[in-house]
């Protein structure tokens, strides 16, 4: 059964590689919203910081299932893997609008990124491939409406 436990722990360090991912993009809708100026824009910012959130308790719901408790503390190599968000605060001291939703472009990219590897990476079963491809094709929606307004 050592071949079963080390897919585990794959699986598990896929998602929670994802988890890292989604809470990069939370805390980076977040201060999106803090420094732009038009509403609406603002409103979408804030919930797609809410859809992040809920697609964290998603996947922390798949590795519960798997055995492992999740913990919500953060940290560790895997915050490690998604900088592209932790860059976009320096865009939002000027409350550029462009720079901001550049930012946002380049935050989803990278999420779309590391999406599209977990699922070809082959460590996540059917269930967690359904959870994972739902949410990668709601950001990828999320990115095509951001850069509308980018035009």
């Amino acid at each position: 059964m050592i071949h079963a436990e080390e897919i585990t722990t794959e699986t598990i360090k896929t998602l929670e590689g994802l988890i890292s991912i989604l809470e990069d993009g939370k805390l980076g809708y977040t201060d999106a919203a803090e420094h732009v100026e038009n509403p609406a824009m603002k409103t979408d910012f804030l919930e797609y910081a809410r859809e992040r959130a809920l697609f964290i308790v998603e996947l922390q719901n798949q590795i519960n299932k798997l055995g492992k408790s999740t913990d919500t503390s953060g940290g560790g190599p895997l915050g490690a893997l998604h900088r592209a968000w932790i860059d976009i605060k320096s865009a939002f001291t000027g409350g550029d609008t462009e720079a901001i939703i550049n930012a946002c472009i380049t935050g989803e990219e990278a999420a779309i990124e590391k999406y599209k590897k977990a699922l070809e990476d082959n460590h996540l079963e059917h269930d967690q491939i359904y959870v994972v491809s739902k949410q990668l094709n709601s950001i990828q929606n999320t990115l095509s409406q951001i850069k509308m307004r980018a035009n």
